[in-house]
């Protein structure tokens, strides 16, 4: 699962097959409209949060959807923190607060009568959105930037060359030919662009199936939790949602009833009693697949969301780790689009975004096994967990890992690190390249779309910060510069998605970080 980036150098004749070059003509009834820098297909959260990131930094974006209209029900519905930055930017953050509710404490429910009440800090709670919301705020914002959803388009092939790719679609108006300087498969888990690209979708079925039910119950509990019910006989998930509605979820046998009388049953035998089912909105069974596209990027073509992994719907990472795909691919392909960044940028996007689709695998399978267990092997379970809340474990650990903070990137934009920097920067405290951005580092609270920023800290007015402006005035790349009023001296250059870029305490280091801006610098 680690194979090579496809870039332009690498596509050689022998990968210009009949499927992967672009016709030289096209037949009578076939439309041909102007070349577009950027085709998206697929208008779920993830497409329409790409679109709505090019189009803000100035690069006109076209979106096709197969479906004829938007998709319905609530599907993904915990928006984690670092997604909730990604819609600051777009502008959409406030009105998702006013539609969504805030979740505040994490329950663990234990065999027994022993609850463990996690409260997750203001860092750490998510947003329960429903899904429709969450797409139809992003569609608007993508109407605001100038672009628009054009629906009932469905790709039938998909032909590259090294400098461009050339797409069929069946739409309203009949076979259209769409040229684009890049396309970004956005089409979900059963991704028609993936397929016509012929990259295989690594990876097995979860073995087992699930229960998920939404409406109105009569009994008293904490809404502004998600609740995890951890019993002998099984566990079962219960979370509020906006409008006085809660979600129920749990693994069951193929045998278990999906009706309300199945949900009440789930309820009753895992749940914490004392719970009516009034009346559903929808029940239904799903299952899950863990697997991940063996490229997430070929030649022009790059893979984001359920199109490039899959996973267990358990923690509520799914929707997030998409959103941050597309908050990982955006600045770089604008970048590249409008000259500002040497086309090398894209490659780290492989790199980046399939290491940290591998760590939520592994994350949620681990996760959905602990929900599994056995009767005696709950029994430990519990007990270990509550040596892990009573030594503060959950609260520091994997509560943050659950929101999505502990995803971190190889140093990938760095050519030639220097061979102690890393390590001296650690050593102070510092994050090293890859990691996020720690939370003394004040955040960018503008609507708009990030761009690099160099934080220095120090003591005020000190050299630090003198030397940190005036390196940043004369970057190959426009960086903003803000001080941070700290005991320890250093600095950290953030990137446009969060992610420190380069770190360090010296003169020497601050020098690498303006080769590293020059080296991506078109």
């Amino acid at each position: 699962m680690t194979e090579k980036d496809l870039t332009e150098k690498d596509l050689t004749e022998k990968d210009l097959t009949a499927r992967d070059t672009a016709p030289k003509g096209s037949a009578p009834d076939e439309q041909r409209n102007p070349r577009t820098p950027v085709l998206v297909v697929g208008a779920g959260p993830v497409g329409l949060a790409v679109a709505c990131a090019l189009w803000q930094r100035g690069v006109p974006a076209r979106v096709v959807e197969a479906q004829g209209e938007p998709h319905q029900g609530s599907r993904a519905v915990q928006l984690h923190p670092p997604t909730l930055r990604v819609f600051r930017e777009l502008g959409i953050l406030d009105e998702a607060e006013r539609l969504g509710l805030r979740i505040r404490t994490t329950s663990y429910h234990l065999a027994g009568g022993r609850t463990l009440r996690v409260a997750l800090g203001t860092e750490n709670q998510p947003l329960m959105l429903p899904q429709q919301e969450t797409s139809r705020l992003l569609e608007e914002a993508l109407v605001r930037a100038g672009g628009r959803v054009e629906r009932s388009v469905r790709v039938t092939s998909v032909a590259l060359a090294d400098d461009g790719v050339t797409v069929k679609a069946e739409g309203p108006r009949g076979t259209e030919v769409v040229e684009a300087d890049w396309l970004v498969a956005a089409d979900g888990v059963r991704s028609t662009v993936r397929d016509l690209l012929g990259v295989d979708f690594a990876g097995s079925p979860v073995a087992t199936g699930f229960l998920l039910a939404e409406g109105r119950i009569d009994g008293a509990f904490e809404r502004d939790a998600v609740h995890y019910f951890l019993g002998h006989k099984g566990s079962v998930v219960f979370a509020a949602m906006p409008g006085d509605r809660i979600r129920v979820s749990g693994a069951v046998p193929d045998d278990h009833p999906t009706t309300p009388e199945g949900v009440q049953q789930l309820l009753d035998e895992r749940g914490p009693g004392g719970i009516t089912i009034e009346d559903l909105d929808m029940v239904g069974r799903f299952t899950s697949q863990e697997r991940i596209a063996v490229a997430l990027r070929k030649g022009r073509c790059l893979l984001a969301g359920d199109a490039a992994h899959t996973h267990s719907p358990l923690g509520g990472q799914g929707l997030n780790l998409g959103i941050q795909d597309a908050h990982n691919l955006a600045w770089k392909l604008a970048g590249v689009c409008t000259g500002a960044l040497h086309a090398r940028v894209l490659d780290t996007y492989e790199a980046e975004r399939r290491g940290a689709a591998e760590q939520i695998v592994r994350v949620t399978h681990r996760f959905l096994k602990v929900f599994m267990l056995g009767p005696f092997a709950a029994r430990v379970r519990n007990t270990v967990w509550s040596s892990l809340e009573a030594a503060g474990v959950l609260r520091r650990w994997f509560v943050p890992l659950l929101a999505g903070w502990r995803i971190h990137y190889p140093d990938t934009l760095s050519e030639d690190a220097r061979a102690g920097s890393a390590r001296s920067s650690r050593s102070r405290g510092l994050p090293a390249p890859g990691r996020r951005a720690p939370h003394w580092v004040p955040e960018d609270t503008a609507t708009g779309p990030a761009g690099f920023r160099l934080v220095t800290s120090g003591p005020a007015g000190g050299a630090v910060a003198r030397r940190g402006r005036e390196w940043a005035e004369r970057a190959a790349l426009p960086v903003g510069h803000v001080h941070v009023t700290r005991r320890a001296s250093g600095f950290l250059l953030v990137r446009p998605d969060g992610y420190v870029a380069a770190s360090g305490a010296t003169p020497a280091e601050l020098a690498d970080a303006g080769r590293l801006l020059a080296r991506i610098a078109r």
